[in-house]
């Protein structure tokens, strides 16, 4: 007599079911952001290695990591994460400036003189007003981070202030915008993973954007100079990763512990890495013939003139704690 299959097809459903009922208990978070993926963008290698920790810690959490604006489009990520439509982001925070006008002090010219400076904001009244409106605004810093950047053109050297007129130039937010216009500069406002595109075709002569990006996004196939940071770095950037608020409140506590730590660990290897990437990026731009200079204290000082001039003033006139903003940054020594 052949034995009974109940029992063995009873004991498979039960399988299937915990089975079922494990996989419905995974909490995945969708993280997005506009750089290269796999290709050694740091910022990309920062958010893979949050998704990584978070798994290694086997808290019912996953992260599925979206490079490349493959899930949205750069612009569009501040307003999906504070909707809670996107979970996670790693975005330059002036892109949000729009919505926030208080995010464009983190991208404002000379505020930032040096990467020290830069993790000595982290941790300052500054940092906390804007951290307050990123809440306000339906969000939460996960990590801090910062890059130096640089200016580059087709046409000439941009080193002292009359170098960029008569130029088309991409001024990463309305801060450096303000002050390129200042100067004679014509500006074409699009996020970072638009310039090659916009050079190519001759929209833009010139563009300023982090030096992590000027190697992602293989900026020195359409330019002839390069003016890197050097020692009067005047461009530095707030790309900090982000989560949803609304998203963030409906993890549990071991959930949320796991994520800070792994947050924490993918900080502090973006601050390792960041200060190095200036140097890779004058070393391939040389690579690719691209001649690279940097500006003397001379010029940085008439830069600083001009923005003073220009975007602190119009910062401070017509933001909401503009001036305040800026003085508390400018207290961090």
């Amino acid at each position: 007599m052949k034995p009974s299959l109940t029992p063995i097809v009873a004991s498979l459903a039960l399988a299937a079911i915990a089975v079922s009922s494990t996989a419905s208990a995974q909490t995945v978070l969708r993280a997005s952001h506009q750089f290269p993926g796999g290709q050694g963008d740091v910022r990309d290698e920062m958010v893979q290695m949050m998704a990584d920790k978070v798994a290694e810690a086997d808290v019912g959490l996953e992260i599925e990591v979206y490079p490349g604006q493959s899930l949205f489009k750069a612009r569009e990520q501040w307003g999906a994460l504070a909707r809670g439509r996107l979970d996670i982001t790693a975005l330059p925070l002036d892109y949000a400036s729009g919505r926030h006008p208080e995010f464009s002090a983190t991208l404002m010219p000379g505020l930032v003189r040096n990467h020290e400076h830069a993790q000595r904001l982290n941790d300052s009244e500054f940092m906390d007003m804007i951290k307050e409106v990123i809440q306000e605004g339906g969000a939460r810093v996960l990590a801090d981070a910062w890059l130096s950047g640089a200016f580059a053109s087709s046409l000439n050297c941009i080193t002292s202030p009359d170098t960029v007129e008569g130029q088309n130039f991409r001024a990463a937010g309305p801060a450096f915008e303000q002050m390129l216009e200042a100067a004679g500069a014509s500006i074409a406002s699009m996020p970072s993973s638009e310039i090659y595109t916009a050079m190519q075709t001759g929209v833009l002569d010139a563009a300023n954007t982090s030096s992590m990006s000027f190697v992602s996004y293989r900026l020195y196939e359409q330019v002839d100079c390069l003016t890197a940071p050097g020692e009067h770095a005047l461009w530095f950037m707030y790309e900090p990763i982000l989560i949803s608020e609304q998203v963030w409140q409906g993890l549990d506590e071991e959930q949320q512990e796991a994520l800070m730590t792994a947050s924490q660990e993918a900080e502090a290897f973006f601050a390792d890495e960041a200060a190095n990437l200036d140097q890779q990026m004058v070393e391939v731009f040389e690579e690719n013939g691209v001649e690279v200079v940097s500006m003397s204290e001379a010029d940085y000082n008439a830069w600083l003139e001009i923005a003073k001039q220009s975007s602190y003033k119009n910062f401070a006139d017509n933001v909401e704690n503009g001036q305040a903003l800026i003085d508390a940054a400018l207290a961090v020594e």
